[in-house]
């Protein structure tokens, strides 16, 4: 072949090994710019549902704050105004001159009674409501506290069991714990007509686990899941964010006539210094 055809062969097979270069470079740039489209799409979208998770905790942290506040608003009106008014009135009973109609001071022993009972009744209210009462004494006590006031009302029996060594969790995390088992005890003396409550308190290395189960007439979760009982469904959507909140697990099992369990677990943080 002569050399003049031997340089076009070599010319033409330059150009399309240049054209072949460029060609796959430029594949390769635009493949580069399509998984690059795609990586900063799927961070947008993920810093999007951050964004959206971090307000919706923000605006769950803030109602929370409103609703402890107003409670500890009312248990301050509860201490200061009627519990003073009814220590008032109980100490006018006191001091009434005694008399000789039998069924009259049969009626001022019995007011005596309701009045002291009252003030009883609303001071225990107070602590219940109060914040600061509730995180001085402890998630334990309070949850106690609570069983004890249902047991003192005659109509249910109660039993707690508490196992393992003791450790208190960050304050905020016990409020809105005990927040929860209110609400929980507030939906088995409302709606469950039970005749016992039983509490379950765990601790141990992998967290903190409580257990509420009452023997009450249940409740179908299947038309809560469906959306079809809006109001019962927004207490266990509220108990179930606020546990959310806090890193807590929340589940509800029951069934028609088998009673009802709220299961509660918080793992445990690491180097706790919180622990007694």
């Amino acid at each position: 072949m002569p050399e003049k055809y031997k340089s076009i062969q070599q010319g033409l097979t330059d150009y399309v090994r240049t054209g072949a270069i460029i060609f796959l470079l430029l594949a390769l740039l635009f493949i580069i710019f399509i998984v690059f489209s795609i990586q900063r799409r799927r961070k947008m979208i993920l810093e999007k549902k951050q964004m959206e998770h971090q307000y919706q905790q923000t605006l769950l942290q803030t109602q929370l704050e409103i609703q402890e506040q107003t409670l500890k608003n009312i248990s301050q009106e509860i201490h200061d105004n009627i519990g003073q008014a009814l220590s008032l009135a109980k100490l006018n009973l006191n001091t009434m001159t005694p008399i000789d109609d039998e069924m009259l001071q049969q009626k001022i022993l019995n007011s005596k009674e309701l009045v002291s009972k009252a003030i009883v009744d609303l001071r225990d209210l107070s602590r219940s409501l109060d914040t600061d009462y509730v995180q001085q004494m402890g998630l334990q006590r309070a949850i106690e506290y609570e069983v004890e006031m249902i047991r003192k009302t005659g109509t249910v029996e109660t039993n707690m069991i508490v196992e393992g060594s003791m450790f208190r969790l960050e304050k905020q995390k016990e409020l809105i714990l005990f927040r929860i088992v209110q609400e929980t005890f507030n939906n088995i003396l409302k709606h469950a007509g039970a005749k016992n409550i039983n509490v379950n308190i765990n601790y141990d290395a992998a967290g903190f686990a409580l257990i509420i189960r009452d023997d009450g007439k249940g409740v179908d979760l299947q038309s809560f899941n469906r959306g079809e009982n809006n109001n019962f469904g927004l207490g266990i959507r509220n108990m179930h964010n606020r546990a959310k909140l806090i890193g807590a697990d929340f589940k509800m099992s029951s069934m028609p006539g088998e009673g009802t369990e709220v299961r509660i677990i918080l793992p445990n943080e690491p180097n706790n210094e919180n622990k007694q």
